[in-house]
């Protein structure tokens, strides 16, 4: 659920995005809809609300929700300030390489891997596994950054469908990777007597 509601205002972006761009009389004001300016204005603007609301109703964001909402604020408002789509394109790679970078970090600080503190609590796993798995999760997201930052610069065109539907689809054939190799490393619950 929570990878559907990260998911909202890309969606939104996308769909803004798409709008062949035209202007609109609002009130007395003239306001520009489509393009890749007010597809990042309903990127940061969604993102707000999205994440606003679940940490009013949680009480709390999750790291990563932080980053996210964090990069969307300031490449997006760099993109808005300096009219530059560039620094938008910029924000998928390093949002990605900061993410590989604190799995890898796992492995000098604290006692246990990234993904095994965030999934430890509902899979059972030797210790050598978590760390196989949070190796594979820095090298899915060194290769999504990269990925993102080739199609963005080489592939413009098709940079904004690649950034939906391409890193939907790296992470859906990720995770459906990930499940297999759980389901052949799992140990099962010691049994209570």
């Amino acid at each position: 659920m929570k990878q559907i509601i990260d998911f909202v205002p890309l969606l939104l972006f996308f769909i803004t995005y798409k709008i062949e761009p035209t202007t609109v009389e609002i009130a007395g004001f003239s306001l520009g809809v489509g393009g890749i300016f007010s597809a990042t204005a309903v990127l940061i603007a969604s993102s707000v609300v999205i994440y606003g609301v679940l940490f009013v109703h949680q009480r709390r964001l999750e790291k990563n929700q932080w980053l996210t909402l964090a990069a969307c604020l300031l490449f997006g408002g760099l993109t808005l300030a300096l009219h530059s789509e560039t620094i938008l394109k910029w924000k998928a790679p390093v949002l990605n390489w900061l993410f590989a970078l604190a799995f890898f970090a796992s492995h000098f600080f604290g006692d246990r891997p990234l993904i095994q503190r965030m999934m430890g609590h509902a899979v059972r796993l030797p210790a050598a596994q978590w760390s196989q798995l949070n190796v594979a999760w820095i090298l899915f997201f060194l290769v999504c950054g990269f990925a993102n930052l080739f199609v963005a610069f080489v592939y413009p065109a098709i940079w904004v469908d690649f950034k939906v539907f391409g890193s939907l689809g790296l992470t859906l054939l990720f995770m459906a990777g990930q499940a297999l190799y759980l389901v052949r490393h799992m140990q099962p619950e010691p049994e209570e007597s």
